[in-house]
């Protein structure tokens, strides 16, 4: 065979290896999302691919036989076709013994580097570029080969589910799409310009709904406005003008012995009627739904959906008052200030070093705003004065500091126990180093 012939050949099982590595990438690489569109809209080779990645095993079969075959035949032809002719070449320097071990060395790396280049590095770059369009092109030929190889494909594959089986492992591809893989898409799309950084942001909140306590979005005991409902008509009328709310429990001696809620509106609609108001009266007062504090915020949408209410009074084992929620109270969760604007925001940043953040701020969207994975003991609490409580081990006071994670929180403001505001600033970058090295620091 002539040196041209030679190449001629390579040049075919190069080609021949590139398909093979082509069909094997773009498979592997294809999106069954993006192929379950393809074939909605028509496309009877999207629905090929996709039966084929259900049961990829024949599938790779022929693809690694089929480029060990071409890789063999690579270098049995180029060994024969170029190592004379680096020999001789070699020959004008080096002894005979030695200008042909030189020359095999050459011929074996150029072919090598041949076939690394563009029998694999460049077929698969192209086929993760653009699986789903490649693969639904390569699907009938890779068929066609599956057909004419079955005795051999049938023969490796039944080998190598013996081998699964052996092992105890899953041969079949799990598709199985979770919500890590939803926000991973999500924070890809937002990183290539698709969705707004408000969008993604909008979406890792939906999803965090089912491991957000109720807690995290209601309002707190000690803000709560109510009323006794044995309260004065002119009693209620200056509550109302005090503290605007739309919905307001009504209870029989203290907040914990909630018998129902009364909505502005219907106070409103007597108000302008000029009608008295009184509490006494059941039509006025309605039933009011009743959840434990335990409960996620999905878990309390479902129960606003089954009764067909948007208030709840949330109360503790001790079935005493924790806080109520409201319907919007959830969904500002959800959406941020494009819901409730208006709204004080609980973490407030002062400059590039440092926040002010409230201390019933839940501590995951602490997290978010430092940056931060985690912080020690997460279970024990679930907003930032209950992680100051936990560090410190009391009940914190003024000045009161922690330093964990190269931040120091701060207490600026307590009032009657409760923690109202943490200045938390970002420690120097040696403070950091040595505070990374320590578990934290206490003061």
């Amino acid at each position: 065979m002539s040196l041209t012939q030679s190449f001629f050949v390579i040049g075919l099982l190069i080609a021949a290896s590139a398909f093979f590595s082509m069909a094997e990438i773009s498979l592997a690489a294809a999106r069954r999302l993006r192929l379950r569109q393809m074939a909605d809209e028509g496309d009877a080779r999207a629905d090929r691919v996709l039966r084929m990645q259900e049961q990829p095993g024949d599938y790779f079969t022929v693809v690694q036989v089929g480029q060990n075959a071409v890789a063999i035949l690579g270098g049995i032809v180029g060994e024969g076709a170029l190592s004379p002719h680096f020999s001789t070449l070699f020959g004008w320097w080096l002894s005979e013994g030695n200008a042909q071990t030189t020359g095999f060395l050459a011929s074996f790396l150029v072919i090598t580097s041949l076939f690394i280049l563009f029998a694999d590095l460049f077929p698969k770059r192209l086929g993760m570029a653009d699986p789903e369009r490649l693969v639904v092109r390569l699907a009938k030929p890779m068929a066609w080969c599956m057909t004419i190889l079955r005795p051999v494909v049938w023969f490796y594959s039944r080998l190598a589910d013996a081998l699964f089986r052996v092992l105890g492992l899953s041969s079949l591809r799990d598709d199985r799409i979770t919500s890590d893989d939803i926000l991973a898409m999500m924070e890809a799309g937002t990183r290539a310009g698709v969705l707004a950084a408000r969008e993604q942001q909008v979406i890792t909140n939906v999803f965090e709904l089912d491991t957000r306590m109720v807690s995290s979005a209601m309002s707190q005991r000690d803000r709560v406005s109510f009323f006794l409902r044995d309260e004065s008509d002119a009693v209620i009328r200056l509550r109302i003008a005090a503290e605007p709310f739309s919905t307001y429990p009504v209870c029989e001696g203290d907040i914990d012995h909630v018998v129902g809620y009364v909505d502005a509106k219907d106070l409103f609609q007597r108000v302008l009627n000029n009608q008295p108001i009184s509490l006494a009266d059941d039509s006025l007062v309605r039933k009011v739904l009743i959840v434990p504090d335990r409960l996620t915020l999905s878990e309390v949408l479902e129960q606003f959906r089954q009764v067909h209410e948007d208030f709840a009074v949330i109360v503790n084992e001790y079935s005493l008052v924790v806080g109520v929620v409201t319907l919007n109270d959830v969904m500002s969760t959800v959406m941020g200030d494009l819901v409730s604007p208006l709204d004080e925001e609980q973490i407030v940043r002062r400059d590039e070093n440092s926040w002010l953040i409230d201390g019933v701020t839940p501590i995951g969207d602490v997290l978010r705003a430092l940056s931060l994975d985690e912080l020690p003991h997460a279970e024990e609490y679930e907003t930032l004065a209950g992680f100051l409580m936990v560090m410190l081990r009391r009940v914190p006071r003024r000045t009161d500091s922690v330093s964990w994670g190269g931040y120091k929180f701060e207490v600026l403001d307590v009032d009657s126990y409760r923690i109202d505001q943490v200045m938390v600033s970002r420690l120097s970058q040696a403070g950091s180093q040595d505070n990374a090295n320590t578990p934290g620091t206490i003061v």
